[in-house]
């Protein structure tokens, strides 16, 4: 048998930790974990908000994709006797975020007195490029000079402007951002329903922004208030992060007519109070968490209908959600999944809309379906194939379809002309820089990669105020790593952790969440929950580093791993390539019997870091090493 090795080049290290790896921003997810799993609370927010202005709204609603990456979702899960037990489950990384935020973000203290310890805090442990320690260090430092206070306008007041004006007020410009809806946060405030992230939350996130010197007005639409020709007279730069916040439609017959509305607008509608007309009998079109949100809240309204005319209308609604993916294609988080199926609403999975059936009289009795055979086709590309012959009418009052969305450029039309576009509705963008064609006009958020999760938009914020720094100054910002790797003679581990089965973040009932619609259904962790959790984290950071000069091949290392990560085989029987040549060579010389040699294998996706290798090991030849690294920004 031949086995076929990598040899760790400089990024490898920052690589195994996936979760950080995975993160848009680069948060160090692992560090926030251990320091919950250590209980300081404290450091643990400092650790979380440092590359992430809204860390405890990610905490609540966040895609997590340090979740999807976290290794623990990797490995057996055993029992206290050392028996596999089955398939083991990812640490619950944002609802650890969630709690640390509790404990010491907006949501627990003055937004000054976060924002100043925020500023003030320098990680020490693994601090990448987006931290704001780094940008504050440099500016500080004249290693990035600060700008002239040169205004900034910002397009919208979503997640993407927002972390724009905030790394724009760090860098020293004046950000100003208009938002039409009467409301900052966009989508935040208004296509997430307030069970899922409350209001006063969002709010109190916004003001640390507000804080760093950054102006925000409401209820300001560029093309009707102020003209986009007069932004970029007024304005040094201008930044469009207006999103896409509008419902796409299917084109298909009976969609023109009433009680036909597009999904984020009926949450747009339900955040803001305001009066829409819905039935009792309610399919939704769609799959992903647009889609489940617009259920969740139209069961909601009925409910609360319900509860307010109890004696006159006793009869429950009804909301369909149909989806071509079946459910285990479906986008939406498994979570909203099952709370959803908690709540009542009826899922249909499986099938396509072909037409929304009218009466004479114009009203929807019904929307008709063919059945989905398949979603995707064999390179994973959405190529859904359908069964004519199959079909089904879903009857139903009022029809919502969260099938996508696209963004309005209207403004563009007075001062734009020069923004080319890829298609109606997206700006041409330099992928690099999100500039667009126009002198001095960047883009972040959807318009610079389409719809994707929360924290996306806050990674092309920070890039785009980056961009703006650059065109403003001339100076381009670049990131400097630095890497250590620090042994650790008093390494250990909780004890038991690797047997801990990951803890269900509680829900209120869903008769309750029914009957108090705005109510926020997770709990979160307890204290005690928290630091439970926590202790599973495998904390990636660290590695058994071998001495291969104090190494007498004993073997006892590979024999008390738990995971059999390690392999003690003949060189021989290892794969050659140029890059090993080079090292052997470098380490052994050309003439030594290459043969005669032996190799330690390790497999690093499956150890967990227990240490039991180091503690086995009769000559010291393995220590636990942590890696650590630090950011630094330089101008060009």
């Amino acid at each position: 048998m031949e086995y076929k090795v990598s040899i760790p080049d400089r990024d490898y290290w920052k690589r195994q930790i996936r979760c950080q790896d995975a993160c848009p921003v680069h948060t160090d997810a692992r560090g926030y974990v251990r320091a919950i799993a250590a209980g300081r609370f404290a450091e643990a927010y400092l650790i979380a908000r440092g590359p992430n202005p809204f860390a405890s709204i990610c905490g609540r609603i966040c895609g997590a994709p340090c979740e999807a990456a976290c290794r623990r979702g990797d490995i057996p899960r055993i029992d206290d006797a050392g028996n596999f037990v089955g398939p083991d489950l990812p640490i619950a990384i944002r609802a650890l975020k969630r709690f640390a935020c509790e404990q010491a973000g907006p949501e627990a203290r003055p937004s000054e007195t976060v924002l100043d310890d925020v500023c003030r805090w320098i990680p020490s442990v693994c601090a990448d490029a987006e931290e704001m320690a780094a940008l504050l260090r440099a500016t500080v430092s004249g290693s990035v000079p600060k700008a002239d206070g040169q205004a900034v306008a910002i397009i919208g007041a979503g997640p993407a402007g927002l972390s724009a004006a905030h790394d724009l007020a760090l860098m020293g410009f004046k950000p100003v951002v208009f938002e039409s809806e009467p409301v900052p946060a966009g989508m935040l405030a208004l296509g997430v329903p307030a069970y899922r992230l409350p209001r006063d939350l969002i709010a109190r996130e916004v003001e640390v922004i507000r804080a760093l010197g950054v102006e925000i007005h409401c209820g300001v639409t560029v093309g009707r208030d102020v003209s986009f020709t007069a932004l970029r007279h007024d304005f040094a730069a201008v930044i469009i992060a207006v999103g896409a916040k509008s419902s796409r439609a299917l084109g298909m017959p009976g969609e023109a007519g009433p009680r036909v509305y597009g999904g984020v607008d009926l949450l747009r509608a339900a955040s803001l109070g305001e009066s829409i007309d819905i039935g009792r009998d309610v399919v939704v079109v769609g799959g992903g968490n647009v889609a489940y949100d617009v259920a969740r809240t139209v069961i909601r309204q009925i409910a609360y209908d319900t509860a307010r005319t109890a004696a006159r209308l006793p009869s429950t609604g009804t909301v369909h959600l149909v989806s071509l993916e079946t459910l285990e294609e479906m986008p939406a988080d498994t979570i909203e999944i099952r709370e959803g199926d908690e709540e009542g609403i009826r899922r249909l999975n499986g099938w396509g809309p072909v037409e929304i059936v009218r009466n004479g009289a114009g009203a929807v009795t019904g929307v008709t379906f063919r059945q989905c055979v398949r979603v995707y086709d064999d390179q994973r590309r959405f190529s859904p194939v359908f069964d004519d012959a199959v079909r089904r009418t879903v009857p139903c009052d009022t029809v919502l379809l969260a099938v996508g969305q696209a963004p309005k450029l209207e403004f563009l039309a007075t001062g734009g002309a020069d923004v080319e576009q890829m298609r109606p509705g997206w700006p041409k963008v330099d992928p690099t820089t999100l500039a667009t064609t126009a002198p001095g006009v960047f883009v972040a958020g959807d318009l610079a990669h389409g719809t994707r999760l929360l924290i996306d938009a806050v990674a092309s914020g920070k890039k785009a105020a980056r961009s703006v720094y650059h065109h403003l100054t001339g100076r381009t910002i670049t990131a400097e790593a630095l890497i250590a790797h620090l042994p650790l003679p008093l390494y250990h581990r909780e004890r038991g952790y690797e047997s801990i089965a990951r803890l269900r973040v509680a829900t209120i009932e869903p008769e309750e969440r029914l009957a108090h619609p705005d109510v926020v259904v997770e709990r979160g962790y307890d204290p005690h929950e928290a630091v439970c959790e926590a202790s599973r984290c495998l904390d990636c950071g660290v590695l058994p580093v071998f001495d291969g000069n104090r190494c007498v091949l004993c073997g006892g290392c590979a024999d008390v791993c738990p995971t059999q990560c390690l392999k003690l085989v003949p060189f021989s029987d290892v794969a050659r390539d140029d890059e090993l040549d080079a090292l052997v060579r470098s380490a052994w010389g050309d003439d030594d019997d290459h043969a005669a040699n032996s190799a330690i294998l390790k497999d690093d996706e499956r150890c967990i870091r227990c240490a039991l290798c180091a503690d086995r090991c009769p000559v010291d030849a393995i220590t636990m090493e942590r890696t650590t690294f630090a950011a630094l920004w330089r101008c060009a």
